[in-house]
């Protein structure tokens, strides 16, 4: 019994080690391949846009939107979607992947409410404001980060682990939304 508890203590320890490894590659690689272009006058200002429109909206406003777009998955007719999928700031979004190299296989914009901005591909809700992506973000000030777990992706299939952070102002520091960046897992170990 004693050795199956040390070998027990032994696995936790290495699995810690191992998640704060992952945790600093994934940081390493944000610093590297994402933060340089946070600052983009064009991503700030959808932003500060969006916060515009969206102020005002109830979360019954808010559920409304995040129903048309689960209602337009898959169908003919998607402005919900386009407007955030199609457009100088979506096609932006896929140029930074696309300079990545492979090492980020989506990225996601978020306004202060949680609904999403610009992404560079379609997402399963419009609404992210009731997820970790968003409320360990945004919310908690300019410098908050959430690591998810790696998980399958299966829109771009692969492995990925989603590092989410608060957006914010470059001129006043004020925090205008969040963003959210799937990395591609196998690259991180």
């Amino acid at each position: 019994m004693k050795g199956l508890i040390s070998a027990i203590v032994i696995g936790l320890a290495a699995s810690q080690a191992t998640a704060t490894e992952l945790t600093q590659s994934m940081d390493a690689m944000i610093e590297q391949a994402v933060t340089p272009w946070l600052d983009e006058p064009a991503l700030i200002a959808a932003i500060k846009v969006q916060n515009k429109t969206t102020a005002g909206l109830d979360q019954a406003a808010i559920d409304t939107l995040d129903a048309a777009w689960a209602a337009e998955i898959g169908a003919a007719e998607t402005p919900t979607i386009d407007a955030v999928v199609h457009g100088p700031l979506a096609d932006a979004l896929r140029a930074h992947m696309a300079d990545a190299n492979g090492a980020i296989l989506e990225i996601l914009v978020m306004d202060a409410r949680g609904l999403n901005v610009a992404a560079s591909g379609v997402t399963s809700d419009y609404w992210q404001g009731d997820e970790a992506k968003f409320t360990q973000t945004y919310p908690l000030g300019p410098d908050a980060m959430h690591h998810g777990e790696v998980a399958f992706d299966e829109s771009s299939q692969a492995y990925q682990a989603q590092v989410s952070f608060t957006i914010s102002d470059p001129k006043t520091g004020r925090p205008i939304g969040a963003m959210t960046v799937g990395l591609n897992a196998e690259l991180l170990m």
